[in-house]
């Protein structure tokens, strides 16, 4: 498999895992005994970094897929070079470090590691289109 297409399973999988920190947040401040959480529709109040990793998440989410396009494209087109390589593989480390930065609570470090990811992002739209 080539480069891209393993940095696009690694950030299909990164995303995929990325909601676990805010179950864990949310399973464990719900006031409820188990059973009785899956009937209950209220959500507990959460702590801060449950809070920051549910937006990770959901940032992720919404990351993923013009990222996911791109390399796509890149590969039924056939244009894969080592920019291309570069730029997953800049995605992903730079959407790692957004997940961790967030959680943390991070203000810049987290803008700094989006804005590395968009830039990767844009790099890829320039491949496709050039």
């Amino acid at each position: 498999m080539t480069t891209e297409l393993t940095y696009l399973a690694y950030t299909a999988l990164l995303t995929a895992l990325l909601w676990i920190p805010y179950i864990i947040g949310l399973a464990s401040n719900h006031p409820k005994p188990m059973p009785e959480r899956f009937a209950d529709p209220t959500l507990p109040e959460l702590p801060n970094w449950a809070k920051r990793a549910n937006r990770a998440h959901i940032n992720a989410v919404e990351t993923l897929a013009p990222f996911a396009v791109f390399v796509l494209i890149l590969a039924v087109t056939g244009q894969f070079n080592a920019m291309t390589a570069f730029w997953t593989m800049l995605f992903f480390w730079a959407r790692v470090a957004h997940a961790v930065i967030y959680w943390t609570g991070i203000p810049y470090l987290r803008t700094l590691a989006f804005l590395v990811g968009l830039i990767a992002t844009i790099g890829l739209f320039w491949e496709v289109v050039n």
